[in-house]
């Protein structure tokens, strides 16, 4: 049936006003993001769904910024100068309990990193073989490296007492270590083990001991989010964690293609050498053993509660770390977006 002339008008109406509001489709909503590093290996698993438009598709249209460290990422999301960010969740914990006050607290929202990178490094000319070892020992880490911030706790469950610190810039880590003027390291594994390597040190003569593997089961990072965009557009939120979950699944199924992404934020990068850094993060801490029982991107309660209590204790904050405040998963993909990880290796 043809329509009236009203019926046409109204529909003009309709196609003129749908035309001129803004969209999902379109990216209607920009969200900054502020990364913990710099635009290595594992940046890829945000820069993915932004080159392959994952994220407008979603409706949003998001920038990544490269950081200096998970301490800056959560400031600048409190501060309201980023939405959301990457950071490592016991710096968030330790921003919680030292500012309870604050009134943009960001939340995590999402596990990346289920066990902390956090890891003791030394050479084995050292003598140097166990935690144990470490007792009396000099151990050297710039004062905000989360495996230094969080040692009490892997010093208590190892029983390692009477360490002595040294304090230097990052990229004088591992070159005092190979000097010899510190007997081991704390640090990310998949950062000093290849710094390392850079520095002529064969992998048969590093002694690792990743807090993981010892008796340490911290969470590592996740992507947080402030109390603004929580509040005012929670559909954004999880829209962009839908769009990231499709992207790392492609980074992780294809990390090798996904390091172009990288390359083309910082021309730079050495691109093998990225690529290891982006596979020994997916082994190491995204698709670890820990992460395959407890499910991509999230969380177990009692784990989670144990890590405020010992980030509370080491860090030693003002107040408490509330473990129900740092964490919302509400807003995660259904279980069949979280089926990102790749296959265990054999």
């Amino acid at each position: 049936m043809p329509l009236s002339p009203r019926q046409c008008l109204g529909a003009a109406a309709l196609l003129t006003a749908a035309a001129a509001a803004p969209t999902w489709a379109q990216g209607s909503t920009p969200i900054k993001f502020q990364l913990d590093w710099r635009f290595e290996g594992p940046a890829a698993l945000f820069l993915q769904p932004v080159a392959k438009g994952y994220f407008k598709q979603a409706g949003l249209n998001v920038t990544v910024d490269a950081g200096n460290g998970s301490g800056g990422a959560v400031t600048r999301v409190a501060s309201g100068a980023y939405d959301m960010g990457f950071a490592d969740l016991a710096a968030l914990m330790e921003f919680h309990a030292n500012n309870p006050d604050a009134p943009n607290k960001p939340v995590a929202v999402m596990m990346v990193y289920n066990n902390t990178p956090a890891a003791v490094f030394a050479l084995k000319k050292s003598g140097i073989t166990k935690p144990a070892d470490l007792g009396g020992k000099k151990l050297g880490a710039p004062v905000f490296d989360a495996g230094r911030r969080g040692f009490p706790i892997f010093a208590k469950v190892n029983g390692v007492k009477d360490v002595a610190w040294t304090s230097m810039d990052p990229p004088l880590r591992e070159t005092m270590l190979v000097r010899g003027d510190v007997d081991a390291i704390t640090g990310f594994g998949f950062t000093s083990l290849l710094n390392l390597e850079a520095r002529g040190v064969k992998p048969a003569d590093v002694v690792l001991m990743p807090y993981a593997d010892h008796g340490v089961k911290l969470y590592g990072n996740a992507i947080i989010v402030g109390q603004k965009l929580l509040k005012e557009n929670p559909g954004a939120i999880k829209a962009f964690l839908g769009a990231f979950a499709r992207g790392a699944k492609e980074v992780m199924a294809n990390p090798a293609a996904a390091i172009e992404h990288v390359k083309a934020r910082d021309g730079i990068v050495n691109v093998p050498l990225e690529t290891r850094r982006l596979q020994l993060a997916i082994d190491s801490v995204i698709a670890s053993p820990d992460a395959r029982a407890e499910g991509f991107g999230q969380v177990v309660t009692s784990r989670l509660s144990l890590m405020a209590s010992q980030v509370s204790d080491a860090y030693g904050t003002k107040t408490r770390v509330n473990p129900e405040a740092v964490w919302n998963g509400s807003f995660l993909p259904g279980r069949a977006e979280l089926d990102v990880l790749p296959a265990a290796k054999k």
